[in-house]
């Protein structure tokens, strides 16, 4: 389970990996969801990175994931957070005002499920954005280290699969450590669709000659 992974580097993956989002995904969260005052789902939350960015626009967070490791962490800094799974989510229909997700699709099992519990929890109208890799240029058939220079496209874009070794893997970097989902543009857009999310803006973030993230504005 992705729980035991991530619990395993929970501190190498906060202190080296994930101290902070990256200033493209800030900046991105901050167009696409904007001020607010009402309930904010951080579905995958991790260690709660993306939290206060989303508090200093004035939105109640509340942050959800499978590791209890991560969680600590993100008590640990006073932010709220529940333990649950992304498919069984413990929160009412139509209980939250905007939902974020950040690179969650490379590490659930089943991406269109936690789709569909994160649009379930949504009221009418709402905004849901997804940050996350570039499906083109992220997985097991492009080896992209650091998202510098020009990826090596390698057999397997169109596999949707799990992988966590092979010649697109950085053997230093966290996917050989924890393992990833793949799916192909095509599938990974129409999940979103497929639950009933309308796709109002998709970007390619950053000036890059090959981006390595996407972002989605979406709306129930």
């Amino acid at each position: 389970m992705a729980a035991t992974r991530y619990d395993e580097i929970a501190e190498w993956y906060d202190g080296t990996f994930r101290p902070s989002l990256h200033p493209a995904e800030t900046h991105v969260l901050k167009r696409f969801l904007g001020p607010g005052d009402g309930r904010c789902l951080d579905l995958g939350c991790g260690t709660g990175v993306a939290e206060p960015v989303l508090a200093a626009l004035g939105w109640s967070v509340v942050g959800v994931d499978v590791s209890e490791r991560l969680l600590d962490i993100a008590r640990g800094r006073g932010l709220e957070v529940v333990s649950a799974s992304a498919d069984a989510l413990p929160f009412d229909d139509a209980s939250f005002d905007a939902a974020v997700s950040v690179w969650t699709h490379t590490d659930v099992e089943d991406f269109g499920t936690a789709l569909r519990e994160g649009v379930r929890v949504l009221r009418a109208g709402a905004p849901f954005i997804y940050v996350g890799g570039h499906p083109c240029f992220v997985g097991p058939h492009s080896r992209f280290v650091g998202a510098e220079g020009v990826p090596v496209l390698l057999p397997g874009y169109r596999r949707a699969e799990r992988y966590h070794d092979g010649p697109a893997v950085s053997p230093e970097g966290l996917r050989a450590k924890v393992g990833a989902m793949h799916l192909p543009l095509g599938r990974f857009l129409q999940a979103f669709l497929d639950v009933g999310l309308r796709i109002e803006r998709f970007e390619e973030l950053e000036g890059r000659e090959y981006p390595y993230m996407v972002a989605l504005l979406c709306r129930r």
